[in-house]
């Protein structure tokens, strides 16, 4: 966008109230997430090799049994403590590579697996110590497209930051054609959650949340694509934008936020795992969805310039806030 063009835009700063972002975030910290965490895209976790991440400061393990159902567990060891994210998976088991204990889905003394779920396009982990709710059956999942008849993709940021950070991001549309000129133009919020003042901000009903956006899609140049999405949260870690109406409609773009654990200066480090899943009524959409394998990088790209900003956002939000200097 020339320079001009983008400075010309109306301010937004007026709309985007600081209290109403804020008791936006609280509601949706006040949802039960059932203990459930996002752990990798389902792609990532392949039934060849096991999958290692730590989330909220807990050494994980995932792999596939011999029939692809998702599995995890802890990420040591119960011998001598080898990263399991190092082990062999034969016939549905883990196989340490120091001393060959096999590990299986039913555990071991000292090993308790995790209750894990596929969604089919994000693998999760349930850890209840940590997350000290009621635990759920199930994560709390967003309605999406039908994913046969869809292209999904998965992107995996990290920032110096706290889930917080990254939900209050994505509760600021407003930011959007400012911060985001290469992505969108004539961004125009049209709804937002009723600002209860100052103090409130307790409540747990989705729709409290909804932010309903007028928003043009950067194609190319000055070319783009006129939608209306609606923010919304399903649980405390995850923001999710539905296409309502618009080229694409039905279409979804869940961002979740990820605890890892602490960098080497004690900063939190939080996983950005953002999963879009695409979808269009257009006849030559089942052919692009063919071509999905080629489409993927382009949609993980593009998350990925978003969120090298969006990430910046949340940092700088953390240290404000951490230090006493947050406006809002």
């Amino acid at each position: 966008m020339p320079r001009a063009a983008w400075s010309a835009q109306e301010p937004t700063w007026r709309e985007a109230r600081p209290g109403l972002i804020e008791a936006a975030l609280k509601r949706a910290q006040a949802r039960p997430s059932g203990n459930w965490y996002v752990v990798a895209s389902s792609r990532e976790v392949r039934r060849d090799r096991p999958f290692g991440r730590t989330v909220a400061g807990v050494e994980l393990v995932l792999w596939r049994g011999s029939d692809g159902a998702l599995h995890a567990g802890p990420g040591a060891c119960p011998h001598l403590g080898a990263p399991l994210c190092l082990a062999a998976v034969d016939a549905g088991r883990l196989v340490c590579r120091w001393h060959g204990l096999a590990l299986g889905s039913g555990g071991f003394p000292g090993w308790d697996p995790f209750p894990a779920y596929d969604d089919g396009v994000l693998a999760w982990v349930r850890l209840d110590e940590v997350g000290g709710e009621e635990p759920l059956a199930e994560p709390v999942l967003p309605r999406r497209p039908a994913l046969g008849r869809s292209i999904a993709a998965v992107a995996t940021m990290t920032g110096r930051c706290e889930p917080e950070d990254v939900v209050a991001n994505r509760l600021d549309p407003w930011h959007g054609a400012w911060f985001h000129p290469y992505s969108f133009a004539h961004l125009r919020v049209l709804d937002t959650p009723v600002d209860p003042g100052p103090g409130s901000g307790s409540g747990s009903g989705e729709g409290e949340d909804r932010l309903v956006v007028e928003v043009t899609f950067r194609v190319a140049g000055r070319l783009g694509v006129p939608v209306r999405v609606e923010f919304s949260c399903p649980e405390p870690r995850t923001v999710v934008m539905h296409i309502v109406d618009g080229e694409g409609a039905t279409s979804v773009v869940e961002t979740h936020a990820t605890p890892l654990g602490s960098d080497a200066l004690a900063r939190p480090v939080t996983a950005v795992i953002e999963a879009t899943i695409a979808y269009s009524d257009r006849p030559g959409f089942a052919l692009a969805r063919r071509g999905g394998s080629a489409l993927r990088p382009l949609m993980r790209a593009a998350a990925r310039r978003l969120w090298k900003d969006d990430l910046a956002y949340a940092e700088r939000r953390y240290a404000l806030r951490t230090s006493g200097r947050f406006p809002g």
